[in-house]
C-alpha cells in the first residue's frame, strides 16, 4: 500500500562523481581512479528512494531545458516519482562534483543547483493545491529558503506531516522550527543549527533539546554508522544502524533516510518505527556506488529487517 500522498520540495542536479586516493590541493592535478555521472540532488533522491519504496510520491521543482533535464525525467519515470516541474528555459539543470575517497567511500560535494535556485514563494502558491494534498511533505535547504518557508507554513496550515532536512548545513531563521513535525539533521548539520559539536548519542541528545526548545515537534539526529536518534519532548530513543553488507559508498545516505521516513510515515508507521525501516533503507543503499540508483525497493528493505540484524531501538523515558 502506497499510503497517504508524499510530496517533495528540492533540487535535481546531474552528479558527476570522482573517485581518487585523497582531493586534489589547490593548484594540483590527481589521476582519478573512476567516473560516474547519475542523477542526484538531495529532495530528488529523496523522492527516488520514496519512489522505490512503492510511496505516492511527487516532486516539485525547477529544471532547465538540456539534457540533465532529460535525465531528470527518465530517472523519475524508472523510480515512480510524478513530477511538478517548472521548465525554466534561462537557465541550467543543476550539476554538482562528488570527491569520494577510495579508501573509505566517504565523500566531499559541491553543488550547483541552476535552475532550481530560481524556485520562489510564488511557485509554491502556484502549486499550493499539491502541497495541501500530501500527507508527508519534505523539503531541504538546496533550494532558496523563502521557498522552503512557504511550502511548510502552506502545508502545516492543511494539517499535513512537515519534514525539514536542514542540508547542506546553514543557520535559520526561529520562525522555521515552529512549522517542523520533524527535523532530520545529521552531526554537523546539527552543530550548525545548535553550536552544539556532536561526537556522541549524549550530544545529540542535548542537540536535539536545544531545536525541541526552537519549537520543533521530534528532532532525529541522524548518526552515520552509530544509526539514529529520535527524540520527542517526552521520549529519547536511539536506533542502531543496520548492516546490510560492506560499505561502498555513503553519499546518499542521507537521502536514502529521509526517503524512508517519509514512506513510512505516509504509511502511518509509528515514529520509532518509521526511523528503524529509514535506517535500513540507509543501510542498504551505502552498500552501493552513486546516489539515486543506490535507493532499495521494498521488498530489500523488508528483507533485510526480518533478518533481525538490527538491535532493537533504545528507549529512554523523559518524564
Amino acid at each position: 500500500m502506497p499510503g497517504k500522498p508524499v510530496v517533495i520540495l528540492g533540487v535535481f542536479v546531474a552528479d558527476t562523481a570522482y573517485r581518487a586516493a585523497r582531493q586534489p590541493r589547490m593548484g594540483e592535478t590527481l589521476l582519478g581512479t573512476s567516473f560516474t555521472l547519475g542523477p542526484g540532488g538531495k529532495g530528488s533522491n529523496q523522492a527516488v528512494a520514496a519512489g522505490r519504496l512503492g510511496a505516492d510520491i511527487t516532486f516539485l521543482t525547477r529544471l532547465g531545458i538540456d539534457p540533465f533535464a532529460d535525465m531528470a525525467r527518465q530517472t523519475w519515470a524508472q523510480a515512480g516519482v510524478k513530477s511538478a516541474v517548472i521548465d525554466t528555459p534561462e537557465s541550467y539543470t543543476g550539476a554538482a562534483y562528488i570527491f569520494v575517497e577510495e579508501s573509505t567511500g566517504n565523500n566531499a560535494i559541491i553543488v550547483s543547483p541552476g535552475a532550481a535556485m530560481l524556485i520562489s514563494p510564488d511557485d509554491i502558491e502556484a502549486n499550493a493545491g499539491l502541497i495541501r494534498s500530501a500527507g508527508v511533505f519534505v523539503t531541504q535547504l538546496e533550494q532558496p529558503i523563502e521557498a522552503a518557508m512557504r511550502a511548510l507554513e502552506i502545508a502545516r496550515g492543511a494539517g499535513v506531516t512537515t519534514i525539514l532536512n536542514p542540508a547542506p548545513a546553514a543557520k535559520l531563521p526561529d520562525r522555521i522550527y515552529t512549522l517542523c513535525d520533524y527535523v532530520t539533521p545529521n552531526e554537523t548539520e546539527a552543530e550548525e543549527l545548535t553550536g552544539i559539536k556532536v561526537s556522541s548519542i549524549d550530544d545529540a541528545r542535548r542537540a536535539a533539546d536545544s531545536l525541541l526548545e526552537k519549537g520543533v515537534g521530534a528532532v532525529i539526529v541522524t548518526l552515520g554508522d552509530k544509526g539514529a536518534l529520535l527524540q520527542t519532548a517526552s521520549r529519547s530513543d536511539y536506533v542502531g544502524a543496520i548492516n546490510a553488507g560492506a560499505v561502498v559508498e555513503t553519499t546518499g545516505a542521507g537521502d536514502a533516510f529521509n526517503g524512508g521516513l517519509a514512506a513510512a510515515l505516509a504509511r502511518e508507521v509509528e515514529p520509532l518505527q518509521a526511523v528503524r525501516f529509514a535506517c535500513a533503507v540507509a543501510g542498504i543503499s551505502v552498500t552501493r556506488p552513486g546516489t539515486a540508483p543506490s535507493m532499495p525497493t521494498l521488498q530489500e528493505v523488508e528483507a533485510l529487517l526480518a533478518r533481525g540484524e538490527a538491535a532493537q531501538p533504545r528507549r529512554r523515558s523523559r518524564l
